[in-house]
């Protein structure tokens, strides 16, 4: 019995036709399993041997049915990974198309809720002190003084006249004390000459009692009750005391001024809280204007 030569001992050419021999001995076996499976046809494996294409086929495979399927496959697969990178592409065409919208969406909304930038109106100035008129005959009879009116400002003084009285509020001022002259009246809204025929009237654009700003309060010296008669009786420290319908706000007189009837300025704020008190002046000649000013007490 001739020995069994090792691999060491084997020539290249052994070696070929021992792997040739093994590979067709592994080809015999998987093509007895595929026909004893049905999955090919019934026929001599030694002609199926000798057809290298198929054996070689067969060996990469492993399947013969599964050639043209694996084809498809590939090419379902290329399909359909194409559409996928489509997709992608489209997502990613929407995503940007809807970020540009949704920014257009934030700019237009930002657009309406900036608020434009008005230059504020000035307020129109008085063109003449309030509480002006016509010294009372033997009658009581009085009216207006127009001719203290710069003729120009005429017709503005006249449209003023029919500006609507606001609707009264908690903090406008209702009622006026000076102790020192014994006064105690009530205050309308509005300096008017309909106005001030009611008593003590509150200027449309002062502001209310303890605001900072400047309470302007006019009221007659020789008609109506003739409320602010002794205004040139008040010293400083004198007190002014204006009431709303929540609280009472004490003022205290600095200073007394004697001034055209066409220096509005006094009716200006200083931003702090003020009160300043008008009246024609002197008694029953009325070409000039009597002005008390006050400070808020502490």
């Amino acid at each position: 019995m001739a020995r069994r030569k090792s691999p060491e001992d084997l020539s290249v050419e052994e070696l070929r036709r021992l792997l040739i021999e093994k590979r067709r001995g592994t080809r015999r076996e998987r093509l007895e399993h595929f026909k004893r499976t049905g999955r090919v046809a019934d026929v001599e494996i030694g002609a199926l041997e000798a057809s290298a294409p198929v054996v070689d086929t067969l060996e990469e495979t492993g399947d013969p049915s599964t050639v043209p399927a694996s084809k498809r496959r590939r090419t379902m697969d290329r399909v359909l990974l194409a559409v996928e990178i489509l997709a992608v592409v489209g997502l990613i065409g929407v995503l940007i198309s809807g970020f540009g919208i949704l920014r257009d969406l934030n700019k237009e909304v930002a657009s309406v809720l900036i608020q434009e930038t008005f230059t504020p109106t000035p307020l129109i100035v008085a063109a003449v002190l309030p509480s002006g008129h016509m010294p009372p005959d033997a009658q009581g009879n009085t009216r207006p003084n127009l001719e203290e009116i710069p003729e120009h400002l005429r017709p503005m003084v006249q449209s003023l006249e029919n500006l609507p009285i606001p609707t009264s509020a908690p903090n406008q001022a209702i009622r006026l004390q000076i102790p020192a002259l014994n006064v105690d009246a009530p205050v309308v809204q509005g300096d008017g000459w309909e106005q001030l025929k009611k008593g003590v009237g509150q200027n449309l654009a002062s502001a209310s009692p303890g605001e900072n700003g400047n309470v302007i309060l006019s009221a007659h010296n020789d008609v109506y009750g003739e409320l602010f008669r002794y205004l040139d009786k008040l010293t400083p420290g004198d007190q002014i005391i204006v009431y709303t319908q929540q609280r009472q706000y004490v003022y205290v007189v600095d200073r007394t001024a004697v001034v055209k009837p066409t220096a509005v300025e006094v009716m200006a704020s200083i931003g702090s809280p003020t009160v300043t008190l008008i009246s024609c002046y002197p008694y029953l000649v009325n070409n000039e204007r009597i002005v008390v000013f006050g400070r808020l007490q502490n």
